[in-house]
């Protein structure tokens, strides 16, 4: 990987969301489900709530590296962590 010039983190990132992918893509072969609707009165899966997650964490973290100049970003980790349980749970 080195001719990408990939870090660490970025490896870890993308293994997480294929892995996520995967993951998902079993439990949906094992376990099929219907559509719900939910707060966004839309019919979702569980890879629609999968992917509204990653979209709304994604600008999680762009708020949060605008917003607080430098602080880590594990507050933001804390906060895509608890949008995607809202979103698993209520969208």
């Amino acid at each position: 990987m080195a001719w990408m010039a990939w870090t660490n983190p970025t490896i870890i990132f993308f293994v997480v969301i294929a892995s996520l992918i995967g993951g998902f893509t079993l439990i949906a072969i094992k376990f099929p489900e219907t559509p719900r609707v939910g707060v966004l009165r839309i019919e979702t899966t569980r890879g629609d709530r999968l992917f509204i997650s990653l979209l709304g964490s994604a600008f999680i973290n762009l708020a949060w590296i605008g917003l607080t100049e430098g602080i880590s970003q594990w507050g933001a980790l804390v906060v895509c962590l608890i949008y995607a349980t809202a979103v698993f749970r209520w969208v």
